[in-house]
């Protein structure tokens, strides 16, 4: 296994312990890689492969991070997660299975796309959150732990960097619909789609989009009678099979 990673998970296990470690590349909106990752129960990363890497990283609160772009320091899971996130089918059928329950994850840019994130869990091994003192040990040093990860990966480039980006999430989802089930939404449909499936509730919707939550609950309802489904669940199982095909190609 490389020795740098070792090292800096000892470093960072002298300010909080954790029972897991990721480090992962998001490269624009292509599919992430794993670069490293390290285990107490192996059934942490079990749906990671299959899973997260196959389309749910999309609905994950590390990855819109990422995307707003010069993303440095550390970030709690929860501080960053959507109002509504333990609500979500992502986090009752995915993160769950994971048995983490709680994760801090130190950012760190290599180029204005690619983004990097060292993720250190809690899962069932401790049985416990990070603790006050934990949180605020990493926070004091964010700063030095994402130039270390910078100054270690500075040379990394991930496969297929030179092609040309994807297009937008929301429009490839929308031609995914109407080409696989024959579903015409709106481009703010489709938006209100994805911010239903990160676990952000009308109140939040609306904030992002600048409109009253009443109007949000419009949308909803155009968006389920346009789909024929009623609940979210049945969004997430309508959807989750897309992301996978979105991103096969990375």
């Amino acid at each position: 296994m490389p020795e740098w990673p070792r090292r800096f998970s000892a470093l960072v296990k002298g300010l909080a312990a954790f029972d897991n470690l990721i480090v992962i590349a998001y490269h624009g909106e292509r599919r992430p890689a794993v670069l490293y990752r390290e285990y107490t129960d192996p059934v942490v990363y079990l749906p990671m492969d299959s899973q997260y890497l196959g389309g749910a990283y999309l609905l994950d609160p590390f990855y819109r991070e990422h995307l707003k772009g010069d993303v440095r320091g550390i970030r709690r899971l929860m501080d960053v997660a959507p109002d509504h996130f333990r609500r979500t089918h992502y986090y009752n059928n995915y993160y769950k299975q994971t048995t983490l329950l709680d994760e801090v994850a130190v950012f760190a840019n290599i180029t204005e796309n690619v983004t990097l994130t060292a993720c250190f869990g809690r899962d069932r091994s401790s049985g416990k959150p990070f603790g006050k003192r934990e949180i605020q040990a990493l926070r004091q040093n964010e700063l030095t732990l994402s130039a270390l990860m910078e100054a270690h990966w500075r040379g990394y480039r991930p496969e297929g960097e030179a092609e040309a980006a994807p297009a937008p999430l929301g429009q490839r989802l929308r031609e995914a619909l109407e080409r696989e089930h024959d579903i015409r939404l709106s481009p703010r449909q489709a938006e209100v789609a994805l911010f239903i499936l990160r676990g952000h509730s009308s109140l939040s919707i609306g904030l992002h989009l600048d409109v009253s939550a009443q109007t949000v609950k419009v949308f909803r309802r155009q968006l389920y009678a346009k789909c024929n489904i009623s609940s979210q669940a049945e969004l997430f199982a309508l959807l989750m099979p897309l992301f996978a095909r979105l991103t096969e190609k990375g």
